[in-house]
């Protein structure tokens, strides 16, 4: 049983927040699954970056321990349950849950193909559970509230609530939890309280590097897995960015193409270069370097990284560009179009 808190994405903060504030329920909900699929180990793969968190868990478990908790014949039953903590270097793609087997194992953490799948073959070719911080933390609510209870909160298929980190260019800051299915505009203007200063909101990047960035005028999407991948962005681990109409699109593309670039574990080819190449091209585009053929590579080159990609990092580290290119594209053609007429560019 692995508890993945390797909370990588830029501005997210929710898992370090729930391990800082209460780490025994993820303790519980750690046990209970241990005991739900016959796992007698249990593994919380927190980042360094996290110290009062490290802190907080061992003086968790330790307590735990005393009291009958955590350890050998938990309550006088035959159960035996123990949790250890593995603590990352800090590495992005640790979060993907192969890579975070192989770490954990004392190797470098880079994809394994599959499947096999971590159920099947995890750590150390040993059938694996692993879950996030989020989902360990809610399972004893549900079990003390009732399945039915849990169900009447969100939406058909999306379920229960979710923590986001809300950040950006918005005037209140912070951790929210939200029932599944409440849209953008509810979380941005209502709870975010909008721009400051009288900006305008411009678009909502949702999901961290792996996600999209959604325009304002469908601010009105409920927010679910569904309604966010239909726009080419997707929920991610739960991090929310809210972009001003003083920020241009390309450069914020570039942004995270440059982190996914810096943080492609090298693996496989199409992440390794693709990501390289993509923040070229963009770099080009800022620079007022780029010419229509370069617009045209560019969006092909998205759809070879994403499909041919090893892991979720590659498959999903084009999604930033792709959404900007089908919301924002004038912003890519106003580069083009400003070569072109000082010269500098022959038209296509």
């Amino acid at each position: 049983m692995i508890c993945n808190a390797d909370e990588g994405d830029p501005g997210a903060f929710m898992d370090r927040s729930i391990l800082e504030s209460d780490p025994h329920r993820v303790l519980e909900g750690m046990a209970i699954a241990g005991y739900a699929v016959g796992a007698n180990q249990g593994y919380i793969y927190v980042r360094a970056e996290y110290p009062l968190a490290i802190t907080r868990l061992q003086k968790a478990i330790q307590q735990a321990k005393r009291q009958g908790i955590l350890g050998s014949q938990i309550f006088g039953s035959p159960i035996d349950f123990n949790i250890d903590i593995r603590v990352g270097a800090g590495a992005f793609v640790c979060g993907e849950e192969t890579a975070l087997i192989t770490s954990v194992e004392g190797g470098r953490g880079v994809p394994r193909p599959r499947p096999p799948y971590p159920a099947v073959s995890g750590l150390w070719d040993k059938p694996t559970l692993i879950n996030n911080v989020e989902t360990l933390a809610t399972i004893a609510v549900i079990i003390n509230k009732g399945a039915e209870w849990f169900a009447s909160i969100g939406t058909e298929k999306s379920k229960g609530t979710k923590i986001f980190s809300l950040t950006g260019k918005i005037q209140n800051n912070g951790l929210i939890e939200v029932p599944m299915g409440i849209t953008l505009r509810e979380i941005v203007e209502d709870m975010g309280g909008g721009v400051p200063d009288g900006g305008k909101v411009k678009a909502v990047q949702t999901g961290g590097p792996s996600g999209g960035c959604i325009p304002a005028h469908l601010l009105d999407t409920p927010v679910d897995y569904e309604s966010l991948t239909q726009l080419g962005s997707m929920m991610g681990s739960g991090g929310m960015v809210v972009v001003d109409d003083s920020s241009n699109m390309v450069q914020f593309a570039h942004f995270y193409m440059d982190f996914c670039r810096e943080e492609s574990c090298g693996k496989c080819i199409p992440c390794r270069a693709g990501t390289l190449q993509l923040y070229n091209l963009l770099s080009k585009f800022l620079a007022r370097q780029a010419t229509p053929a370069d617009l045209e590579k560019m969006e092909h080159l998205c759809q070879m990284v994403r499909s041919t990609s090893l892991c979720g990092l590659g498959i999903s580290a084009p999604n930033p560009v792709l959404s900007t290119l089908q919301y924002f594209r004038s912003e890519y053609e106003e580069l083009l179009t400003a070569d072109r007429a000082n010269g500098k560019v022959p038209a296509a």
